[in-house]
């Protein structure tokens, strides 16, 4: 995720209309000529990752456009960024009733890379499940078009084309790979937010979280939504999600998460993985992250209290929450301010804009009293995580303190 991408902006609404159209002319003829042709169409619009699997650009977002997997590998990322991970808890547990939620499932690629790590590992007694939620039909119809990666991928085709079917978009099946007997695929083709609300309780070995960036899909990044996901997944399940960014991170922590970083793939950090068990997490947030989520006005959550605010809602309130918090509960997030707690500045110009930043919040300089106390609580940042040293108690012991100090500059 968040590759931006020198195709056309106009192209992925181009696409829509013409998946629409050829499938509207599909279910009036009867023909599948129309699926073939699109099928070739298609190619234009695909660009191939490295690994030589396909992705798709995003729509456009104030001008910018970011294709749906890493440009590294598409398939390969599906493997490395939410399989392995739960793979890992997978086998220490010996589960043979597998349970995964795939939140904004689009193409498939997950599920498929789940579904060929199940077959290829599972014995005769194991069953799998996989709930798959997709808010655009588009994308769910482009996941029937696609080259398929894998030979897994031909199963979620399958699965695909009778949810096309089921919601009146096509009436042909074309598709004749089978689902196999204990493989259960279920699409939900709506809001994700819809979907979790009517989902029972403890229910989820795994939860795929892989909309697009905060930016674009802040609705799937609040400390709401993670509550209802902490309510759906085991208490030994995990959360994989590829973004890292400061305000998610802290929306996990609150909802009651442990937190720690992902696999790396195409870039130089990790995504994130949340769990309610710290059996789970296998790698602590890095030190100056935790400093950002903790410390930050960057580590602002998103919010949506009721479920139902639109994307610009959301993000101007955070907006808003940012510019209230920013020198009275939390530090500028300006030229790094949190950074830099501890170290020895040579740059003065910049030194003298995170003294301004530091001063507000009542911190007399890089190394004083008052941020030592602030960022002790990550000296055992080295321990492996653990009930007694992790990301999530760090954070917000560390947000606590530096609540203290504003308020009082006293440190008892």
């Amino acid at each position: 995720m968040n590759n931006h991408s020198q195709v056309n902006s106009n192209s992925t609404e181009e696409l829509h209309k013409l998946i629409n159209h050829y499938f509207l002319k599909e279910k009036e003829t009867h023909k599948i000529s129309y699926r073939n042709e699109l099928s070739k169409i298609i190619l234009n619009y695909i660009i191939k990752t490295k690994d030589g699997s396909y992705t798709l650009n995003s729509p456009d977002f104030n001008g910018k456009i970011e294709t749906m997997h890493n440009s590294n590998g598409a398939i390969t990322e599906s493997f490395e960024k939410f399989v392995n991970p739960f793979k890992d808890s997978y086998k220490e547990n010996h589960k043979n009733q597998i349970a995964i939620l795939d939140i904004c499932s689009g193409i498939g690629y997950n599920s498929s890379a789940t579904i060929e790590e199940f077959l290829k590992n599972n014995n005769k007694n194991a069953s799998l499940t996989i709930d798959m939620v997709e808010i655009s039909i588009e994308t769910l119809a482009m996941g029937l078009l696609i080259p398929s990666p894998i030979k897994s991928h031909n199963i979620v085709k399958k699965a695909i084309e009778n949810k096309l079917i089921e919601q009146n978009f096509t009436n042909l099946s074309l598709e004749n790979t089978k689902i196999p007997e204990n493989i259960n695929l279920n699409i939900f083709q709506e809001d994700a937010r819809k979907t979790v609300k009517h989902l029972k309780n403890n229910t989820y070995d795994a939860i795929f979280l892989d909309p697009y960036s905060p930016a674009m899909a802040p609705e799937l990044c609040t400390v709401e939504f993670f509550k209802e996901l902490k309510r759906v997944i085991k208490n030994n399940g995990i959360i994989a999600t590829y973004t890292l960014a400061a305000g998610v991170r802290f929306a996990f922590v609150e909802a009651g998460f442990y937190i720690g970083e992902g696999p790396v793939f195409g870039r130089k950090s990790g995504g994130t993985i949340a769990s309610l068990s710290i059996d789970n997490i296998r790698k602590n947030i890095p030190l100056m992250d935790e400093r950002t989520i903790a410390l930050s006005d960057a580590g602002i959550p998103f919010r949506d209290n009721n479920l139902n605010l639109t994307s610009e809602e959301i993000l101007k309130n955070r907006a808003d929450e940012r510019a209230k918090a920013r020198h009275h509960t939390r530090i500028s997030s300006s030229v790094q301010t949190p950074t830099f707690f501890g170290k020895d500045i040579n740059d003065e110009k910049l030194k003298r804009r995170v003294l301004r930043n530091f001063n507000k919040v009542n911190i007399s300089s890089l190394k004083s009293k008052e941020a030592c106390y602030i960022i002790e609580p990550q000296k055992y940042h080295y321990k492996k995580p653990s009930a007694e040293f992790n990301s999530k108690d760090r954070i917000i012991e560390m947000n606590k303190r530096l609540l203290k100090v504003i308020k009082s500059n006293i440190i008892k």
